[in-house]
Order: structure tokens, then C-alpha cells, then sequence
């Protein structure tokens, strides 16, 4: 790796970061509200199984504010390797399967696994999941600018 590459990956626009992260982190919230209607009522009924109460409203806020840690994170994966790749393409696609990997796959996978939930439930989650990041990540991505950037 040259020093160039290291200078560009210590510089990195943390305001950027924070704003197109949130755009991201709203676009993951939005994605996770509209996934409600395909699962339909399964969520309930396997936590009723588990002796467990429904999802209550600081439930969905404390997923919600989840959501927007992911989209920022995301840009700061996606901010951190775009110099490493040179590529924005590439960077949006390695920061969203390192993410995905991590947070959505391992996670899911756990809970199947430890036979707390089913694996439709595990297979939809997952798959939505790298959905969003992905529509996220490339979204984001259109409003991250790199420290010295200037609009046309």
C-alpha cells in the first residue's frame, strides 16, 4: 500500500460520514417497516411461543436508533475503503458485506442455530437484509464527500 493510500484513508470526512450515514440509517429503518407486511405476524407468534410479550414501541425505537448506527457505520466502512479500492463501487460492495456479514448473517444465524427462531424467519431476515444495506450503501454513497472535495 502506498502512502498516498494511507493519507486518504486517515483523512476521512466525518461530517460526510455522519450525514450520509443517516441517510443510509433511514433508508435501513425504512426497508425494516416495509419487511413488517412479508413476515406478517410471525414475529409475534414466535415470541408468544418463547413465553415472550410482543414487541413494544421502545422495542421498535431501540431497533430504529439500531438502524441508523448501521447507516453510519456503513458510510465509515464505505469511507474507510474507498481509498483502499480506489473504487466507489467496490468500497460500497466490500462495506456492505462485511456489514451484512457481522451483523445480519452471524447474529440470524445464532438465533436459528440456539432454536429460537425458525429458519424462514432467519432465511427472510438475512436476505432482506443484505437488501438494504445495499440499497443503503449506494444511496449513502451519493451524498459521502472526501475532505478537500468541491462541487462543480
Amino acid at each position: 500500500m502506498n502512502l498516498q493510500k494511507i493519507k486518504a484513508m486517515t483523512s476521512i470526512n466525518i461530517k460526510s460520514v455522519l450525514t450520509s450515514g443517516l441517510i443510509a440509517g433511514i433508508l435501513i429503518n425504512i426497508s425494516a417497516i416495509s419487511m413488517v407486511p412479508a413476515v406478517g405476524d410471525q414475529m409475534t407468534e414466535v415470541l408468544a411461543s418463547r413465553g415472550l410479550p410482543p414487541m413494544t414501541n421502545y422495542s421498535y425505537l431501540y431497533f430504529s436508533g439500531v438502524s441508523l448506527i448501521f447507516g453510519i457505520f456503513l458510510m465509515f466502512l464505505f469511507a474507510l475503503l474507498k481509498p483502499v479500492f480506489g473504487s466507489a463501487w467496490k468500497a460500497a460492495v466490500v462495506s456492505t458485506l462485511l456489514l451484512w456479514l457481522i451483523a445480519y448473517v452471524l447474529s440470524n444465524v445464532s438465533l436459528w442455530v440456539y432454536g429460537f427462531m425458525p429458519a424462514r424467519l432467519v432465511l427472510i431476515g438475512t436476505v432482506w437484509g443484505l437488501g438494504e444495506l445495499s440499497v443503503a450503501v449506494f444511496a449513502g454513497s451519493k451524498f459521502y464527500r472526501e475532505r478537500g472535495y468541491m462541487r462543480p
